[in-house]
């Protein structure tokens, strides 16, 4: 027993003494290397390094190739969507369905559509945040209908704590578009079996990888496929689809803007940055968890976030953030700013990329909405 005591006692002494000497490995979950790993991104398909070398075009399509190539393996696409109305709900001016498709060969998922009284409309996918709150998806970006009081309850509540009160999906039925919402996997009806389970993000997320998928992937992969559905709709204008989201939704729309064709411009509030600004020791994105939504190995290794945003245009597409947002450094939202900036600038295009730093923090308000919506009446 001595001897054990002893032995303890002596492991105990080498690590402290390890940790004042300053041979560890990491620190606040980084790795003491971290700042050498950054500088060994040097981001090549960049249009900015490509520039010289190719045509614009050229670079938009062979750019997505790679990081399509980041994102396999691909959810098989539906041999046809199968669309079903399951219910309906009369609201002002437009018509509320939950709906039934299939999202891909291997998923039929639940969403809401919303239908304005109108035979061709323009249509937006709205993409719902993330915030660590998975109970619900779609009832985020939309009002619920035919669930119990505790579901509409805990919409009703995100709300308010997001949206400044309102259901983003609903003001812009209300306004003439068709709304389409659905849930990313993990969230609402494509939760979890046992029930919400925070630490399940990196379970699911590495479960994931060891079968050559990507949920991060797989989530843009659900939203590429989300905006074909909407595209092939009777009553949707194919020419005028665009998508909009908050926070994890905001990057899901940029991604989306920046990987399909459909997508004829995009509005994404409160994400985007760079990764020499997000990747520190007192950053949220280093807290694993939630970051495994949007992440996809060997991406970094070819762009930066604000390069693959790049890739959407010439389409407009509006970026806002939050000059009290702690989950964004403002450093780091001008950096990527100024990057897109000069893209949109070398084609010609400075009138349809709209960037702006509000005075608020990870917050979606009314009058970021307003601004939203003036944007979306413009272009689609």
């Amino acid at each position: 027993m001595r001897k054990t005591l002893l032995l303890l006692f002596s492991l105990a002494l080498s690590v402290q003494g390890m940790a004042q000497s300053g041979r560890y490995g990491t620190e606040k979950d980084m790795p003491v290397f971290y700042q050498q790993l950054k500088e060994q991104l040097t981001y090549p398909w960049a249009w900015q390094k490509k520039r010289g070398t190719m045509t614009f075009d050229e670079w938009r399509k062979e750019a997505r190739k790679q990081v399509e190539a980041t994102m396999q393996l691909a959810p098989p696409a539906p041999l046809s969507h199968d669309y079903e109305v399951v219910a309906r709900e009369q609201r002002d001016g437009y018509e509320a369905q939950k709906i039934l498709f299939n999202i891909n060969k291997w998923e039929r998922v639940e969403a809401y559509l919303l239908v304005p009284k109108v035979k061709k409309a323009p249509a937006l996918l709205m993409l719902h945040d993330h915030g660590a709150h998975f109970s619900i998806g779609k009832e985020k970006m939309v009002r619920p209908f035919g669930v119990d009081s505790t579901l509409l309850a805990d919409a009703e509540d995100w709300a308010v704590r997001c949206y400044d009160g309102v259901y983003v999906g609903d003001e812009l039925a209300k306004a003439g578009y068709v709304v389409l919402s659905i849930d990313a996997l993990f969230w609402g009806d494509r939760g979890r079996k046992e029930g919400v389970r925070y630490d399940s993000q990196q379970a699911l997320a590495a479960n994931m990888m060891q079968m050559g998928a990507s949920w991060g992937a797989w989530i843009t992969w659900d939203d590429m496929r989300a905006a074909d559905f909407l595209a092939h709709l009777p009553m949707v204008d194919a020419a005028r689809i665009g998508c909009l989201g908050f926070s994890m939704g905001s990057y899901r729309s940029w991604m989306l803007a920046a990987m399909s064709d459909v997508v004829k411009a995009g509005a994404a509030v409160c994400w985007m940055n760079d990764t020499e600004h997000l990747m520190s020791l007192t950053n949220n994105q280093n807290k694993g968890g939630s970051a495994y939504s949007m992440l996809i190995p060997g991406i970094r290794n070819l762009m930066d976030y604000p390069h693959v945003a790049s890739m959407a245009c010439p389409k407009p597409m509006l970026f806002f953030n939050g000059d009290r947002d702690k989950l964004f450094p403002v450093p780091g939202v001008q950096a990527a700013y100024g990057i897109m900036r000069e893209v949109w600038s070398g084609q010609g295009a400075d009138g349809r990329l709209v960037t702006k730093i509000w005075p608020e923090k990870h917050f979606f308000s009314r009058a970021m909405q307003a601004e939203v919506k003036a944007f979306f009446d413009k272009n689609l």
